[in-house]
């Protein structure tokens, strides 16, 4: 390591490309690029293997090395390859990570034309992990000692993310504004997709009519009201979203249907049923137990519980930085293993499935209706916003394309059924 760090602090090769021409990083600053590069060696030993950091090479060199071996060229002709507008973008990636690379795709130091299948890529190549700095590693130490789901910012989410404006969900998602991951099989068009998911959860529930459901992170009410409207049963729903439960009160005029501004807690009612759609990413790790032990409170004897969340097979207790601060603040991505602890003896699992394939197209449905409809949202909404957006979308296509993301879900009853779990038809 000690020789590492003296060739990459002191060697002239980092300034100075094999041509002998300086490099278009460094040609004003030669020096203080050395030395730059000295102290970036020294954390990349603690933090980086030290047989991936950049030795005797400019960044760019390394990053195009490493993008060649999962077939993406640096300012190449594919639409997948990256084109690089500000050489700076390099350094801060290696210093920030993934949240550098995002906050310099919004500030417009790079650009990729199909931006999804990029990350696809260097997912199933396994980069990522190679530009992970000691930011990402404190990052991970604060996760730990903190609870990002408790109680006092349950509301958080709602404010910074579900309020951004009922005006930009109603063009970017279906005319049921579900914000979840569709059901593609039978479908060849987001409307039809989003309503065979619903349906389909209504079925996996058994829901008959006269049955009183609970539905935990309602959104804009699209599962509460199609179960209303095609299966003549009451709903209560809940939301952390003040815009989300005025919408979906709106859209569900003369329903049997109740939209309830409260925290998954404080729930004491008993139901017939209880579904919980894209919600429990932002429930976080330390407080599983409890939702699952408000899920039982709430859940009749002989009643089934469908549970439908993102998932990861390696989630990082502080998850993506970039989405943290930009999208999705005080969430977290579980395991199967986390949600297994949490379930511990509180319910049987009847039934495990994995819908990861659909969501990347689920996301790519929704960046083609927010850029279709861009005109009409860019009043209230600036070009860097514009950019973060399509980051969001495509980049977490990329992930569910790359299977690095999934979308579990789950039936879960509470003393197993007798006989064996069907769902109806």
């Amino acid at each position: 390591m000690l020789a590492a760090r003296h060739r990459g602090s002191a060697h002239v090769e980092d300034v100075v490309s094999k041509s002998g021409i300086p490099d278009r990083e460094s040609d004003l600053h030669g020096t203080q690029r050395i030395a730059r590069r000295g102290a970036l060696n020294t954390l990349g030993d603690r933090w980086l293997p030290a047989a991936r950091w950049p030795v005797r090479r400019t960044t760019r060199d390394w990053f195009a090395a490493r993008l060649r071996t999962c077939g993406v060229e640096l300012d190449g002709p594919q639409p997948c390859d990256p084109h690089v507008h500000d050489a700076r973008l390099f350094d801060r990636v290696l210093r920030d990570g993934t949240l550098g690379l995002g906050e310099a795709y919004m500030e417009g130091w790079w650009d990729c034309e199909r931006l999804d299948e990029l990350v696809a890529r260097v997912e199933r190549a396994g980069l990522i992990g190679t530009i992970r700095g000691w930011r990402d590693a404190l990052a991970v130490v604060m996760a730990r000692l903190r609870n990002a789901g408790r109680r006092s910012r349950a509301f958080q989410i709602g404010t910074r993310h579900y309020d951004l404006g009922n005006d930009l969900f109603a063009a970017m998602l279906d005319r049921r504004m579900a914000y979840s991951c569709a059901q593609w099989d039978r479908a060849s068009d987001l409307d039809t997709a989003q309503e065979a998911k619903l349906d389909m959860v209504c079925r996996k529930v058994r829901l008959a009519p006269g049955m009183r459901v609970l539905d935990i992170g309602c959104g804009w009410g699209s599962f509460a009201i199609y179960a209303a409207e095609r299966y003549r049963v009451s709903v209560v729903g809940v939301t952390v979203s003040r815009k989300q439960q005025r919408r979906a009160a709106e859209l569900a005029d003369g329903l049997p249907v109740e939209f309830r501004f409260q925290d998954y807690r404080d729930l004491r009612d008993p139901f017939d049923a209880i579904v919980s759609i894209g919600m429990f990413e932002h429930v976080g790790a330390k407080n599983y137990r409890t939702f699952f032990d408000v899920v039982r409170r709430c859940l009749r004897k002989d009643g089934l519980f469908l549970l439908r969340t993102i998932g990861s097979l390696a989630p990082s207790p502080a998850g993506d930085r970039w989405i943290a601060r930009y999208i999705f603040p005080n969430s977290h991505l579980p395991s199967m293993l986390e949600i297994v602890r949490a379930i511990g003896r509180s319910f049987v699992v009847e039934e495990w499935d994995n819908f990861g394939a659909d969501y990347d197209r689920t996301l790519l449905a929704w960046e083609r209706n927010f850029v279709a409809h861009w005109d009409a949202l860019r009043p209230r909404y600036d070009g860097r916003f514009h950019r973060m957006w399509r980051y969001y979308l495509l980049s977490c296509a990329g992930m569910f394309r790359a299977r690095h993301l999934q979308l579990w879900q789950l039936v879960l009853s509470r003393d197993g059924v007798s006989g064996g779990y069907r769902p109806s038809t």
